[in-house]
């Protein structure tokens, strides 16, 4: 069953075994330790997933939608940087960042966008660095931590550019950023051998690409910077796997993350294409 009414399960709070019925943690004090029965089945819902799969396909069908929602604009001859490029509307419709959708109130296109690519080669881009990064992100945070580190960075990336005045932007550029600042913060932290390797790997794939970015056309440097940023803060915030072990509270959160993604798509689908 879904949710667990009898038995014994962890406190989602200090990891200590309680009722499962239990009102208050006998540890630490928290109240609902186990989440009303529904703690013990979110583990196993994060610690089943496979995030990066996830990533991949969101963003694909995300990027095929686009591409099906206005094809003359997906098929108008470009540059190579531009081959399929999905068009404005269809973008916009799908839940685009930006200044001008964040003053209409559309808070939750920070998370949409994450999803969301501009080309052809934006997405192939983005998704060969989801594919190589988030593995050994899992293999050093744990799952839940990197599900978290992922999507607020990416979200916090949205903000700065929103705040710096970029009309509309998109990707998941600032999302693979802040994961690139959760590896350097580990290796910094860390130190000695593994830490500085860690570190010089990391901060240069970093420094590479936002170096790339600012000679580029069409390039959220800002987004790119504030991802960097929110990730660093998100992972001093949730520590690393040797500082501690995963606990109920980041699958908690990991949920959260998800969850509130899939109500920032409804949300999109809803104003967008709603009667």
């Amino acid at each position: 069953m879904f949710r667990q009414r009898s038995g014994s399960n962890l406190c989602y709070a200090c990891g200590k075994l309680n009722r499962a019925d239990a009102s208050v943690c006998f540890y630490c004090g928290r109240r609902n330790p186990g989440l009303w029965g529904f703690g013990p089945a979110i583990g196993r819902l994060i610690g089943g997933l496979d995030f990066a799969a996830l990533v991949t396909v969101v963003a694909i069908t995300a990027y095929i939608a686009s591409l099906a929602l206005d094809p003359r604009a997906a098929l108008t001859p470009r540059g190579v940087f531009d081959l399929f490029a999905p068009g404005g509307r269809a973008l916009i419709a799908l839940g685009m960042a930006g200044a001008v959708p964040w003053q209409a109130g559309h808070w939750w296109t920070v998370l949409t966008a994450i999803y969301l690519h501009g080309s052809l080669l934006h997405i192939l881009f983005n998704l060969l660095w989801i594919r190589q990064l988030l593995p050994d992100v899992e293999e050093i945070y744990g799952q839940a931590r990197t599900i978290v580190i992922f999507t607020l960075s990416g979200a916090v990336g949205f903000l700065l550019s929103n705040a710096a005045g970029n009309p509309f932007t998109l990707g998941a550029s600032g999302a693979v950023f802040g994961v690139l600042g959760a590896m350097v913060w580990y290796g910094r932290r860390r130190g000695g051998l593994f830490g500085a390797a860690v570190l010089r790997q990391y901060g240069s794939w970093a420094l590479i690409l936002f170096v790339l970015g600012l000679l580029g056309m069409h390039v959220d440097n800002w987004g790119h910077a504030g991802g960097f940023l929110g990730g660093v803060l998100v992972a001093l915030m949730l520590g690393s796997g040797d500082q501690r072990s995963e606990r109920g509270i980041h699958r908690v959160l990991a949920a959260a993350c998800l969850a509130l993604t899939v109500v920032a798509f409804a949300l999109q689908l809803w104003t967008a294409f709603a009667p």
